[in-house]
């Protein structure tokens, strides 16, 4: 069943449809105001960015989803599936593999270090300057995406329903900004809870009543098979291909790792958990969620195919952009029921503002653990400490307005989004890996590697954005249509695509977007690793090893130790097992003490060792104190370990 354009009126917003949206705000900035009212007493630091470290990993696995599960992918994943091939559902095969690497290799190693911001690691790691650079870029990512997150599904309300664009806009900004600022990560937590059940009803419902009116499934994947949409098997290894297995899988892995591994709303979120176990838990209970609402948004493209198979409503001028088609199908399938299209809008901006006050909170924990106590206030006091985070999540908000008309000028929203995780993300995912992964790497290698990777994924992105290169569409129909627009194009059109020719150079930008964050791993590994064998390679008997994970101990648990032994390629790991029961005081850069199993979960101490001895690296020295015996021992070039018995305590000495 396909529809036909006829001299009807299009649907519009119902007062009902207002009072939905406006209920999802109202449920929203209450929670926030729960958390504020509930959490009066508390004023430290901890609970406002961590929720107290205490959060049950079912709710922390729903924000997990919803962080990144935003009004992009609601709206470009079916448009997707109507303007190209089924190919796109492969990408779910790397969801496995991100959660698995990211509750496995990524989270216990900051989790353990008890970090409040990721970026702590890259000063223990490298220095305060690799630190400060991968903050800085973080926040430019973040601020450009959360600005996508908040314009696009408003321009495609306004265009196919009438709902004013700038209202949309503030309204949801100024909500979001609110909840975040008065109840902090437990409001942001319980928030996107609800948000993700709200987002799971909106797609359920546009779902089954879409097919309905479309004639079912079976109806929509004959429609889909008849024009060739129905694709599994391009397996071309070609880089430039859009969408091919390999593109999806792997590129697709680098893409998503990059923000479930390493990006600081995520693994923020998972240093809310009372344990690491929790945190690997949430991190797996994230893949279910996933995968359905990728189904969903993928069956739902595939209905929106049936229904105007044969009159495309881009043709007719009905929409400008693909991203706008769910929301006019919306309209035209449930506009009469008064209330479900503000269930639907209520659906699309809780994706919206999950994300929104997931980077609020994440941006204002860098900025204060990156910027300002490790530049400005060193020893600010916890209140103080807490009532900047809100200032700062008042400020950015404001800065996410001003910013949202940026995104008009990026095209699909969905390959923007992914596209900005490959070129700002990746570089900073390479650092992180060089990192964690390659222990001779040093803080020149880093800073060589970040810039470099950046300075050619933004050259490419930007060349690409430039030249546009045309990725050929599955075939539209228009002659079923008969609507008497002066606008409309014939029936039967006949387009001929412009034939350019495309230069070695100009291939570059061609290159599929889902690429983008693997190459970019590539060159700041690749370059790092040179510049720091250049420069003098660190010592991986020198380094922490809590700093570097044991990937092959990981992967190969069950190898003999004869074999794992090289392959740890001189960290010394070897007491780091699960069985040691040495229990070790460790001090992060924030002044926070954590006593922890050495290859297990940690929990919080108080700091019963005040004095520390400090010496510079490159030192070792011993001091007798009485009872105890105060030791000194350099690892690398920026990192000291200092032990009083067994306590021990970490600290840059750059």
């Amino acid at each position: 069943m396909g529809i036909s354009f006829l001299d009807e009126e299009r649907n519009t917003f119902s007062p009902a449809d207002y009072v939905m949206f406006a209920l999802l705000l109202v449920v929203s900035a209450s929670i926030g105001i729960f958390y504020a009212i509930k959490d009066r007493k508390k004023t430290n630091t901890k609970d406002f960015l961590l929720a107290g470290g205490n959060m049950n990993p079912i709710p922390v696995a729903l924000s997990l989803v919803a962080s990144f599960m935003s009004a992009i992918t609601l709206l470009g994943t079916p448009s997707e599936m109507y303007s190209y091939t089924t190919m796109y559902w492969y990408i779910a095969i790397s969801y496995f593999f991100v959660c698995g690497a990211a509750a496995h290799l990524f989270t216990p190693a900051f989790y353990r270090l008890r970090v409040t911001s990721v970026y702590e690691y890259l000063e223990l790691r490298f220095s305060k300057g690799v630190r400060t650079a991968g903050s800085i870029t973080f926040s430019v990512q973040m601020l450009l995406y959360m600005a996508i997150v908040l314009y696009a599904p408003s321009l495609a309300l306004n265009a196919v329903t009438g709902f004013d664009l700038w209202w949309s806009v503030v309204a949801v900004g100024l909500v979001c900004t609110f909840y975040t600022t008065l109840g902090g990560m437990k409001a942001v937590l319980w928030t996107d809870a609800f948000q993700v059940v709200m987002m799971m009803i909106g797609l359920l419902a546009t779902l089954i009543e879409g097919s309905i009116r479309a004639g079912g499934f079976a109806s929509a994947w004959k429609s889909a098979e008849a024009t060739g949409r129905v694709v599994f098997n391009d397996f071309d290894p070609d880089p430039k291909v859009r969408h091919s297995f390999w593109s999806l899988t792997i590129g697709g892995f680098f893409t998503w790792v990059a923000v479930y591994g390493v990006n600081q709303a995520q693994v923020q979120r998972a240093c809310t958990c009372k344990t690491l176990r929790g945190a690997q838990l949430a991190m797996w209970l994230n893949f279910p969620g996933l995968t359905i609402i990728l189904m969903i948004c993928c069956l739902i493209g595939m209905v929106l195919y049936d229904f105007y198979k044969t009159c495309d409503p881009k043709s007719l001028m009905l929409i400008t952009q693909g991203d706008q088609l769910l929301p006019l199908f919306v309209m035209d399938i449930l506009g009469q029921m008064q209330g479900l299209p503000g269930l639907f809008v209520s659906c699309l901006f809780s994706g919206a503002l999950s994300t929104i006050s997931s980077g609020l909170n994440s941006l204002s924990t860098v900025i204060l653990q990156d910027v300002i106590k490790a530049y400005i206030m060193k020893d600010l006091p916890e209140k103080k400490a807490t009532i900047i985070s809100k200032i700062l999540v008042v400020v950015l908000g404001l800065v996410c307005l001003a910013l949202a008309y940026v995104a008009s000028l990026l095209g699909s929203v969905l390959q923007a989004a992914l596209s900005l995780f490959g070129i700002i993300g990746g570089p900073l995912l390479g650092i992180f890996v060089l990192g964690l992964f390659f222990p001779w790497a040093n803080k020149w290698g880093a800073f060589s590697g970040l810039f470099t990777a950046l300075g050619i994924m933004m050259w490419i992105g930007i060349g690409a954005q430039i030249e546009k290169y045309p990725n050929p569409t599955s075939s539209i129909d228009t002659s079923g249509c008969n609507w008497n627009l002066t606008t409309a194009t014939p029936a039967s059109t006949n387009i001929t695509a412009e034939v350019k020719t495309w230069g070695p150079l100009i291939d570059l930008y061609r290159l599929s977007y889902l690429w983008f964050s693997a190459e970019a791993v590539l060159i700041a590994v690749g370059v790092g690793l040179i510049i720091s064998f250049i420069t003098g390679a660190s010592k991986p008997a020198k380094i922490d090893p809590r700093l570097i994970v044991p990937i092959f101990d990981i992967l190969f648990p069950c190898l003999p130790e004869k074999i794992r032994k090289p392959l740890r390629f001189g960290v010394n790991h070897k007491n780091s097992s699960d069985s040691q029961e040495d229990q070790c005081q460790v001090q992060t850069i924030s002044g926070r003490h954590v006593s922890h199993n050495q290859f297990g979960s940690y929990s919080k101490t108080p700091n019963t060792r005040p004095g520390i001895l400090k010496t510079p690296s490159h030192s070792i020295s011993s001091v007798d104190s009485g009872k105890d015996s105060i030791k000194t021992t350099s690892f690398s070039d920026d990192i000291s370990i200092r032990t009083i018995s067994s306590k021990v305590s970490y600290e840059s000495s750059v």
